[in-house]
């Protein structure tokens, strides 16, 4: 048996009402707003001062660090406290250590130190490393190769600004000028074992200069 017709529009009529007052129900300033983020409202254990208009994806990165790159000034300064650490030491061909050192030594022991890099032992080895730089673009790290006179090559590392740090034959562990007549009258090559970036990362990690 159905319903008599005017029953029917009763409860027609309240429901369109009810509808009626929700669309229209005044707006309360204080009310917490409601999250539209639905994966955000399903997750567990969210803190009672959660921001329900916040998803988590969106919280603001705390700690950037991570992501940023070390300057390749950390490399200049890395090669400028290994400076410290051998100026003076005497050129001695075949040396190894603090009693003397030849070129391709120092070098390697301050990429070894440094950078834990490890480069091979002779200048041979060690200018067919990574890859070419023409000398306008050199940056600090860059190895350098010299043919002076004699059956030996130079080797050297760049410190930027002009500047590379080597053991010369004549005074030992020191810093010189490509632009020196002698330096540059023999020039002979640059050639990049690593990224600068790698090398600020690896110094920055080492930290021991």
């Amino acid at each position: 048996m159905s319903a008599p017709r005017s029953y029917r529009i009763t409860i027609i009529v309240a429901c369109v009402a009810f509808l009626v007052g929700c669309a229209n129900a005044p707006h309360d300033p204080g009310a917490q707003p409601v999250p539209d983020d639905y994966f955000a409202q399903q997750l567990p254990g969210l803190p009672d001062d959660w921001d329900p208009m916040m998803s988590p994806i969106d919280n603001p990165v705390r700690n950037l660090e991570r992501f940023q790159q070390p300057s390749p000034a950390v490399v200049r300064q890395a090669l400028l406290d290994q400076h410290e650490r051998w100026v003076g030491t005497p050129y001695r061909l075949g040396g190894t250590t603090g009693q003397g050192v030849d070129c391709s030594a120092l070098v390697q022991n301050i990429f070894s130190d440094s950078f834990r890099y490890e480069l091979p032992r002779t200048t041979g080895e060690q200018v067919e490393l990574g890859e070419a730089v023409v000398r306008s673009q050199l940056q600090a790290g860059d190895l350098v190769f010299f043919q002076p006179p004699g059956p030996y090559r130079h080797v050297g590392i760049y410190l930027g600004e002009g500047l590379f740090l080597h053991a010369s034959r004549s005074q030992g562990v020191m810093i010189s000028e490509l632009d020196n007549h002698y330096w540059q009258r023999y020039y002979w090559q640059a050639r990049r074992p690593l990224e600068p970036v790698q090398l600020a990362q690896r110094a920055a990690t080492t930290g021991n200069g």
